[in-house]
């Protein structure tokens, strides 16, 4: 009987047949990162409005109150990133220097195509190994343009997105109160509100929203634009006065390490541990 030949075209299932045989014998299969971000865009009449939240975790640890996921690309462009922190701020600054490069050799203000086809052909060729998912916005020849790049490489073109853990609780909140050629602070309204509405309803999302406004002839970053999440002062004070604890006894240890110096020689050190005992009246 002539051995089966493997298939070079189409589907391929083996691995599946692995992974079964391995979970019957008590082996834990790897799991994707669960990451938590929200971050969104939206066209609007004159250009294009960013916004992300500023909480960074480490599985249910926040590991970082304030930082900063709208990345810089050019003048014109900018990318929100989601996922692992490392990926998105390493892969946009890739690219921003590419994307220079580009500036430089042709002379011309870079195109915000040009940066969604640089994103998209490195994260596919990672496979998704890479984890950035990402809104790129900016604003170039063509008009105010919005991509979204997903860490396997597929790309989107539409009027406002949304990526992230927190996405589906801003998507609804674009899905009720996007409409077109929107003023520019009804867009930085509405951004806030989306970005908010990740931060509320999404423990990966959490602390202040930065918003980012692009315009034809400039850029401006509004950093830490709204703080829904500011503490106050506790109502309660919870330090209780000192002598509020009683004690029987304390025991005071003199751990004062004594030297003395002869010539050009250091004498042995004499240690003291001379214990004074006080007892309660």
């Amino acid at each position: 009987m002539a051995a089966q030949e493997t298939s070079r075209s189409g589907f391929d299932f083996s691995g599946h047949t692995r992974n079964a045989f391995m979970s019957e014998h008590g082996h834990v299969l790897p799991r994707a990162t669960s990451t938590g971000t929200t971050i969104v865009g939206l066209v609007y009449k004159d250009g294009v409005v960013l916004g992300a939240d500023t909480r960074a975790t480490e599985g249910s640890i926040v590991a970082d109150k304030n930082c900063e996921k709208i990345h810089y690309i050019t003048d014109n462009i900018r990318c929100c990133g989601a996922g692992t922190a490392a990926d998105t701020e390493f892969v946009t600054n890739m690219i921003s220097s590419n994307m220079q490069l580009q500036e430089l050799s042709s002379r011309r203000r870079a195109r915000v195509v040009g940066a969604m086809t640089m994103l998209k052909q490195h994260l596919f060729q990672y496979q998704g190994h890479v984890g950035a998912a990402l809104v790129l916005g900016g604003y170039d020849c063509t008009g105010p343009q919005l991509f979204t790049i997903a860490p396997h490489g597929s790309t989107d073109k539409l009027p406002y997105v949304t990526m992230g853990s927190g996405s589906l609780a801003a998507m609804s909140v674009f899905e009720s109160g996007w409409r077109a050629d929107m003023e520019e602070q009804e867009a930085v309204d509405l951004v806030v509100a989306a970005v908010e509405s990740g931060i509320f309803n999404d423990l990966g999302s959490g602390s202040n929203v930065d918003v980012c406004i692009i315009r034809e002839k400039n850029t401006q970053m509004l950093r830490n634009y709204r703080k829904p999440n500011e503490r106050v002062q506790k109502e309660q004070n919870y330090k209780f006065p000192r002598g509020t604890t009683a004690w029987t006894r304390e025991e005071i240890y003199n751990m004062i390490a004594k030297e003395d110096i002869l010539g050009y020689g250091l004498a042995p050190p004499v240690e003291s541990m001379e214990t004074d005992t006080i007892d309660a009246a």
